[in-house]
Formats: C-alpha cells, sequence, structure tokens
C-alpha cells in the first residue's frame, strides 16, 4: 500500500510542471491528495557503480546545446520517514548520454542541486540511453542537511531490460507522463530520506 501511495505521490508531484510546457497544452485535472502514511519506508539504496565523480557543478540543468535524446523533467520532493519535507537536502545526479555513455572527464550529464523549503527539486535532462548489461537508469545521491548520504538509482518503467536487470527495483520507477507535442517526457519521484 505504502509503494502506491509513493508512485501517486510521485505522478502528482510531476504533473505542476505542465506550467514549464508551450500553453496550447492542456492542464489535467488533479486527483485530491491522499493522507500522508507516517512511518513510510526509506527509499532502497544501490551500488554507486563505477562512474561517479565527486565536485560535480550546482545546476539543475544538464542540458546542453546540440545535446541528442529525449528531454527528460523529472521532479519530486524529498521526504523525511515522517511524511515531512527535507529542506536543503543534497541530490547529485549522473547517468550515460544518449548512447550509452558517461563523460569521465568532464562533468557532461552531472551536477548536483538542493530541495527548496518544501523539498521540493526539479532537475532537466535527457532520458539516458542503455548499455551492455544494465536497463536504462539514473545515478542519485540524496543526503539530508546533517545525515548520512543515501545512494540509489531510477529507472524507466516498461523498459524490457528491467527484468534482465540484476539490481533493477520496481520501488525506484519513475512515473513517466509522455508530452507529445513538446518532445519532452515528464517524470516524478519522491524520496524519502531518514533525517
Amino acid at each position: 500500500m505504502k509503494t502506491k501511495r509513493r508512485q501517486f505521490l510521485s505522478l502528482l508531484s510531476a504533473l505542476p510542471i505542465l506550467g514549464f510546457l508551450p500553453a496550447r497544452m492542456k492542464e489535467p485535472r488533479l486527483p485530491l491528495t491522499p493522507a500522508c502514511d507516517d512511518g513510510d519506508e526509506p527509499t532502497p539504496s544501490q551500488t554507486e557503480g563505477p562512474y561517479f565523480k565527486t565536485e560535480s557543478p550546482e545546476r539543475s540543468i544538464l542540458l546542453e546545446k546540440g545535446m541528442a535524446g529525449t528531454t527528460l523533467v523529472l521532479k519530486g520532493q524529498v521526504l523525511n520517514t515522517r511524511c515531512q519535507p527535507v529542506a536543503r537536502a543534497l541530490l547529485d545526479w549522473w547517468h550515460c548520454d544518449d548512447a550509452g555513455n558517461y563523460d569521465n572527464s568532464g562533468y557532461t550529464l552531472r551536477g548536483h542541486q538542493y530541495t527548496d523549503a518544501q523539498g521540493k527539486f526539479q532537475l532537466e535532462t535527457i532520458v539516458p540511453g542503455i548499455y551492455t548489461g544494465r536497463t536504462r537508469h539514473i545515478h542519485v545521491k540524496v543526503q539530508a542537511p546533517g545525515k548520512s548520504v543515501l545512494t540509489t538509482q531510477l529507472y524507466f518503467p516498461d523498459e524490457s531490460k528491467n527484468g534482465r536487470d540484476r539490481i533493477f527495483n520496481k520501488a525506484l520507477l519513475i512515473e513517466m507522463r509522455k508530452e507529445k507535442e513538446a518532445n519532452a517526457v515528464l517524470g516524478g519521484y519522491n524520496f524519502v530520506v531518514k533525517a
């Protein structure tokens, strides 16, 4: 039941991004906000992998001019296990490019940001490519101020390689919504951390 609530909240947090898209798109009607469950489980941790780099630039837009790939706008919130927003939580992102390659000499598709006073974040990037042995994913480190770091990965629904990826976890699925007119994919995910 908690997974469904988290997935619903993830979808709900992704919907307001429509204000950033062209006016010709109709904003959907929002469902009623469900009650928050106290004692929510923390987001599952996952391996860092071999491509993490320290000292990424502070930025919420990883897009660069001429970059190949489909634009992804990911919105969400960082909450504690009591369902309270975590302000100034650090999110450090990294993932491969559209061809499945990581930038190991620079900081392309790498960056960190902080949540606002309501624990909200927005990341603009591309949908990562796929490379041998893995399904499509985004790496992230999440840290509430003064607390331990959660290292995890987010996954995309309906990917054929999800079932064959040895560390795939459906609790880490991004809630997706496709906007064909804008050539942008909208996603939502809420992290729950011990804070």
